[in-house]
Order: structure tokens, then sequence, then C-alpha cells
């Protein structure tokens, strides 16, 4: 088993108890909700009488069913309305900080973690949504839970779980132009494939991650969960420093000092050891897509449809094949596409919208493509506003929007129609992900979106660099 890595170290800081089923009470420091995955575990927490234990430690925001065009009340979807309201009202009766419509704060729960310092090195962190890896960037143990979690950590703050193995993935060497960190996470899913970390968490190192900023890592370890991983992290650093300095709840003053020694002390030691150890060729990545109905079906840009008998599950290939309607051995390069969506909780921070924009920048979207650039948070819908970000989307013929998830669930009105194409910075292709149950979606990095969506067609974005 792993040793002395970040994982391991803390794990133990962490462990309260060891239970009679073997597995570890863990106490988690940080507890994220939303609309979706809350109602249910307050309604538990009412009917067997339990208090929250650490008000604290628990911060809200509403981002999943929020409409991201009109956001007038009641919501034109009752259900969304009803979402909305049971956590207007939990937070209230609960004394929980609430980041709703109209907080300067409200945005994608993995978005505004680090945006306001919550997320930092050497925590642990549960949220009732499996992207929760994201916050792993920070050299945090994040695990997306379901909502009888959602409850038991509202009422004792700890988690039963299981440890896992340690698998250090480390992607070297400089990445290509136009190639971003959404083509290395598509590129490390397609490698290991969507089952390959079942079992482990995932530490991700080398030198292409070490010169990513935050923003990137975030991207990375996003997706650990499509890969299989239940987390993935990135050893924090002084990128994580510069990154939380002076963030609204990271430690101010002398009191910042004493922290980074503590979290460089989490990071994994030089002699850790690892249960597996993976390398990448990072400068071997380029522009990435998938073509099929998991994150694992990537395809390099300038590569042609794979067989099915060449893939690790031809079966599964054969059913991709039936519902995007694709033919094996053809380019992926000029697919026509007729929805293009920048945003998710993968891919909508400030850093994703300017690649976006600096390739749409005085050129207009093909008439017969819906594109439509969300934020991850109002904070970012701001910065992007004072930039001009926004009026360079609106004049290429982009829909400006408000903060939240939008398309990359299609659990508001942002939804494919019938047998739509969508170029997509989000990060799952699927089937019915984004609203249709004959919907399609292709995968790909913000820059990529924009391409196609300038071109009507999945293109290379390394044309317009």
């Amino acid at each position: 088993m792993s040793q002395k890595t970040l994982y391991d170290k803390v794990w133990e800081s962490h462990t309260v108890d060891t239970l009679p089923t073997g597995q570890t009470q863990l106490f988690i420091g940080l507890h994220l909700i939303h609309e979706v995955t809350s109602p249910q575990a307050f309604a538990m927490m009412r009917e067997q009488g339990l208090k929250l234990a650490f008000p604290e430690r628990t911060f809200a925001t509403a981002d999943h069913i929020i409409p991201t065009d009109m956001l007038e009340r009641p919501f034109q979807d009752p259900q969304a309305e009803e979402m909305m309201r049971a956590i207007e009202k939990n937070t209230k009766d609960y004394g929980i900080p609430f980041y709703g419509i109209g907080s300067d704060h409200q945005g994608i729960v993995h978005v505004i973690g680090p945006q306001l310092g919550l997320t930092q090195p050497g925590m642990t962190l549960a949220c009732g949504d499996s992207h929760t890896a994201t916050h792993g960037a920070f050299g945090t143990l994040a695990f997306g839970i379901g909502t009888t979690q959602v409850r038991d950590v509202l009422a004792t703050q700890c988690l039963a779980m299981d440890k896992l193995k340690v698998r250090r993935i480390n992607v070297s060497g400089p990445l290509s132009p136009g190639s971003y960190a959404k083509d290395v996470i598509l590129s490390i899913i397609r490698h290991l494939g969507v089952g390959g970390g079942k079992g482990y968490v995932y530490e991700y190192g080398g030198s292409a991650i070490d010169a990513m900023t935050m923003d990137e890592r975030m991207t990375i370890c996003n997706m650990s969960i499509e890969g299989g991983a239940l987390c993935g992290y990135v050893n924090p650093d002084g990128t994580t420093f510069d990154y939380l300095r002076g963030r609204a709840f990271a430690p101010q003053g002398e009191a910042f000092g004493r922290a980074i020694q503590y979290w460089r002390s989490t990071a994994s030691s030089n002699d850790a050891v690892y249960d597996d150890v993976v390398e990448i060729d990072g400068s071997a990545i380029e522009p990435t897509v998938t073509w099929g109905i998991n994150p694992g079906h990537g395809i390099g840009i300038s590569e042609k449809l794979p067989q099915p008998e060449e893939l690790a599950d031809p079966a599964g290939a054969r059913r991709a094949y039936e519902h995007m309607g694709f033919e094996p051995g053809k380019p992926v390069l000029g697919i026509p596409i007729d929805v293009a969506f920048v945003g998710s909780c993968t891919n909508s921070r400030i850093s994703d919208l300017r690649a976006a924009a600096s390739v749409v920048k005085g050129r207009h979207v093909n008439p017969r493509v819906r594109a439509i650039v969300v934020p991850g948070s109002q904070e970012v819908k701001l910065q992007a506003e004072k930039e001009g970000l926004d009026q360079i989307f609106s004049d290429a013929g982009f829909e400006w929007r408000s903060a939240g998830c939008s398309m990359c669930l299609a659990m508001n009105p942002d939804q494919l129609r019938g047998r739509e194409i969508s170029a997509s910075s989000s990060n799952r292709n699927f089937i019915g992900r984004q609203g249709s149950p004959e919907g399609r979606t292709i995968l790909m990095s913000p820059a990529m979106v924009a391409a196609a969506a300038i071109n009507g067609k999945v293109s290379d974005v390394r044309e317009y660099l």
C-alpha cells in the first residue's frame, strides 16, 4: 500500500476511528451543498431530529437547476422552484451561509469554493456532486457523495469510508500549442479507461502539471471521476499558495505564512511509495475530442475514428457508433455541429473564457450553430465583462449568460433538441446528458468549442493560433 503520499497524510490526520466494518470514520473539514442533493438530506435530518454538527463548516450555493437567461421567480420549472425554495428555507433554518440568486458569490459549487478561499490544502472536503474532485487541485482530499452521506456529514461531520490505493500519474514535457488541460485529462482517461481508476486515488504530477495554473489543475482533477477514480489531487506548491493569498476565507497576515508551512508538510514526501505509477508524454498530446458515449472514447484531432475491434470494449464502441451516427475509419475533423457550449465546472473559469474569446474575436459563429457561454460564477462573469469578453462573444454571435451549470447536465432550460450534436467544454458525453435522449455530445476544450462554433464543424484550434 502507498506510504507518505498526501493521501496517506491527510487521511491519517483526519481519521477519527476505525469502525467495526473495517471502514475509517473520516472527519470532513469542509462541506459544500447545493439545491439538488440537499433537500432530501435535510428532510432526513428533520425526520430523525438531528442537529447540524458544525454549521461553520458548511456552505451552500445554487447552480444546477437555475436558469442562466431569465432569473425571475418563480421559475418556469415547478420542480426547480421547489428545490430553490427548499435550499433557501434549509439554509435559513440551520444557519448556513447561502450564495443564492442575487449574491455576488453565486455560482457553480466547484468554482466558488476555490474562488472564496474555502478550499485549502491538507483538508478533507465533501459535496453531493460527483465532480467534487475538482478541489483536489489544491492538495485537498475531495469526495463526491450521495444524498444519504450528505445527511451524515450534516449531522456528524464525518463519513465512513474505505481507504483506497494511490496511483501517481506523471505528465511530462511541455504541452504543444493548442493543447490545454482538457486535452491532457481526456488523453489520460483514453489511456487508462473510464474504469481504470476504480479503487484508486489519482495523484497528478510531472513537469506539465507543475507548470499549470490553478484553473488548469482544477480541470484535470475535475474529471478524475470520469476515469473511475473517487478523487484526484495535485500536491500544493507556490502556485497554490499564490492563488489563495488574500482570498476571503484564506488565512490572513502572519497566519497565512504559518498555513503555508502546514500546507507544504501535507505534500507527498520525496520517498513516498505509490501503488502504481503511470508515465504520460505531455508533448505528444494534441487537441483531443470524444467521438462516443463516454469520456474514454477520445481521439486526437488528426486521427481517424477507431475500428471497434481495436478497442477494449468493441460492443460498447458499436453502441456508441450507433448512437452518434459516425462511421469508423472516417476523420473526426469536419464532423458538423449544431450547438456550441462553453461552461461547466470543468471549463467555466476566467482563463477558459479568455481562451475561447481569443479564438472568436473578430469572427462570427456559423449561422446554423446555436452558441452559448456560461460563466462559472458571478465573480467570473463580472471579471469577463470588465475585460470586455462578453462583448467579444456577443459580437461573434454567442449568447452571454448568467452563472450556473447550464447545458452540462441540462437540469435547467439549457438543453439539446432532438438529434443535435453539441461541441461542449463539459465533462460527460453520456446518452441524454445534455437534455435530449437523442442528443449527441462531443467533449473538447473551450478553445476547440470556439473553433467548432466558428466553422460549424469539429475543427483544429491550432489553425487559429
